[in-house]
C-alpha cells in the first residue's frame, strides 16, 4: 500500500490534525471539510472498502463505530435529549464504498460529519 494517503498517515509519515488515535485506529480532521465538524475514522490496518471486511474485522467495526458518538461529542457536535425529550445537536456517519458509492481514496474510512447548519452543498466523496 505505499501510495495509500491512509496507510501513510497510519504510519506516520504524513502527519493530519489529530482527534484520537489507539493501537488500531486514528481519527483525524479532514483536510477539505465539508461542515463546520468533518473528520475521518480509519483502521490502522489496510483494508481496502467496507466490502472488503468478514468476521474477523467486526470487532474493529464495532470499535469504529463506537469511535463515533464520543469523538463527536469531544468535538462539539454530540447528540443530546434533554429531560423534556427535546433532541439537538447530531452528526452525520458516511461509509463510501467503491466507485459507485463515491470511494475516492480505498482504504476504509468513516466520514463524521457535523456543527451548525448550512453545510456545504456537496458532501464528501
Amino acid at each position: 500500500m505505499d501510495n495509500c494517503i491512509f496507510c501513510k498517515i497510519a504510519t506516520k509519515q504524513i502527519s493530519p490534525r489529530m482527534v484520537y488515535e489507539d493501537d488500531d485506529v486514528m481519527a483525524f480532521h479532514d483536510h477539505n471539510p465539508a461542515a463546520p465538524v468533518h473528520f475521518l475514522i480509519i483502521p490502522k490496518q489496510h483494508i481496502d472498502t467496507l466490502a472488503g471486511c468478514s468476521e474477523q474485522h467486526a470487532a474493529l467495526l464495532g470499535k469504529m463505530m463506537l469511535l463515533v458518538p464520543r469523538l463527536a461529542e469531544e468535538q462539539g457536535c454530540g447528540y443530546r435529549v434533554d429531560a423534556d425529550g427535546k433532541a439537538s445537536g447530531g452528526f452525520k456517519t458516511l461509509l463510501n464504498t467503491g466507485p459507485d458509492g463515491r470511494q475516492e481514496v480505498y482504504h476504509l474510512h468513516v466520514h463524521v460529519i457535523g456543527g451548525a447548519h448550512p453545510w456545504k452543498a456537496q458532501l464528501p466523496a
